[in-house]
């Protein structure tokens, strides 16, 4: 086969793949398994040696690789903070990415790392870390770009459909500029998303430039492409889109001391050595102006 083919068979098969590791790892914890009754996170962290952190599968964020071993640019940079902090072992339990939050304050792991973009609507439900990253946004479209759509305004004028992520922000994005209801489709998965642009059941999905150029690479051999990256507008202004970690409301001295060592990553450049495998550069490295109290209240 060359290798700009691509065959609905052998998406299958990549897929297929993939979804074994992520869900039959050794790691993925049980639904009922509870990090216990409440106290000092950090305290019982280091206590055991042991702390539990959640992910979605997506990659390049938080996602479990072909050894079924977890890996991404967020559980990367959580174990590296972690280490100075004294807890050397990484536990995690895979859950759909909108089940990330209520999972945590249900207290099946201690912490969320799948890059979430910190909005005010989930800084009411869960206390962030300060921002980790800063991402722009893009399509996935067929190869080609036929429609010649590049933003959400694009989508909304063109009246062509789109995929995005259960959970996440795209949707009110696309919402924000025009784009009606009924043009929008909602899937759990980033290969659900690429599967339905290749076969065709939606023009285009929209998902972080990051994770785009992510999932092309990854499938070579599919029909698509990524648009250039850019920045959504809500109410007339550009939106700044910043990731970071997640934790309960009440585990105030695990967030406090994860910030310090995070912030250590940064300034240092040991951050940057971290995530650039996943795709990320300094680009992406968060200004003094992007903080949480600003994300939260925007």
């Amino acid at each position: 086969m060359a290798h700009d083919q691509w065959t609905r068979r052998d998406f299958f098969r990549r897929s297929a793949a993939f979804g074994a590791v992520a869900l039959g790892g050794p790691t993925l914890l049980s639904a009922c398994q509870s990090t216990g009754d409440g106290g000092d996170a950090l305290q019982q962290a280091r206590d055991s040696g042991s702390i539990r952190i959640g992910i979605a599968n997506e990659q390049p964020y938080g996602f479990a690789d072909s050894s079924g071993n977890v890996t991404g640019e967020a559980p990367e940079v959580a174990k590296a903070v972690f280490k100075a902090l004294g807890v050397n072992e990484v536990e995690n339990q895979v859950v759909t990415f909108n089940q990330l939050i209520p999972a945590l304050n249900a207290r099946k792991y201690d912490m969320v790392t799948a890059g979430m973009f910190i909005t005010p609507e989930r800084c009411g439900q869960a206390a962030f870390s300060i921002p980790d990253y800063t991402a722009l946004a893009a399509l996935l479209v067929p190869r080609g770009n036929p429609q010649g759509v590049r933003n959400f305004e694009d989508l909304a004028a063109k009246n062509v459909q789109v995929a995005v992520l259960s959970g996440a922000v795209e949707k009110g994005y696309a919402t924000a500029a025009g784009v009606d209801e009924g043009n929008i489709r909602t899937l759990d998965t980033q290969d659900s998303m690429l599967r339905s642009v290749a076969d065709g059941r939606v023009y285009c999905a929209a998902l972080t430039d990051i994770s785009l150029k992510w999932l092309v690479k990854q499938n070579p051999n599919v029909p698509v492409e990524v648009t250039e990256s850019f920045q959504p507008v809500e109410n007339g202004q550009p939106v700044i889109s910043a990731g970071g970690f997640v934790f309960r409301k009440d585990d105030d001295p695990l967030r406090e001391a994860f910030n310090q060592e995070l912030r250590r990553l940064h300034e240092s450049g040991e951050w940057l050595r971290i995530v650039e495998p996943f795709g990320f550069g300094e680009a992406n490295l968060p200004g003094p102006d992007v903080t949480t109290e600003k994300l939260c209240s925007a």
